[in-house]
């Protein structure tokens, strides 16, 4: 069986993250994308400590996807280095899996 992953970057919007998880999945790179959000961020942006809102999105895909869901990511993201990071999902539902696999062919 292969490896599974969850794929997660956050937007400025709601409308960019709909956007992100709808051609992900078109493309079949993703079997699922879901949007959360907004979600309050605090992080370090050129020395200074900023605060702002975010949508996420978390996407369902394989192992065998991943470099493809991130390059597509990157390319179709609004900032100019989001954050891209992968999880293994190191168990789950055996069927659900098997729809991921298939959903990503």
């Amino acid at each position: 069986m292969a490896d599974f992953m969850i794929v997660l970057t956050t937007t400025d919007t709601q409308d960019s993250a709909r956007s992100l998880s709808r051609s992900a999945v078109e493309r079949s790179l993703a079997a699922s994308g879901q949007v959360s959000g907004p979600v309050e961020t605090t992080y370090r942006h050129l020395g200074e400590v900023c605060q702002g809102m975010e949508w996420q999105v978390a996407f369902r895909t394989t192992g065998d996807r991943r470099e493809a869901l991130e390059a597509h990511i990157a390319s179709h993201h609004p900032y100019d280095s989001p954050e891209v990071i992968a999880v293994s999902i190191d168990a789950g539902r055996a069927e659900y899996l098997e729809w991921i696999a298939r959903a990503t062919l």
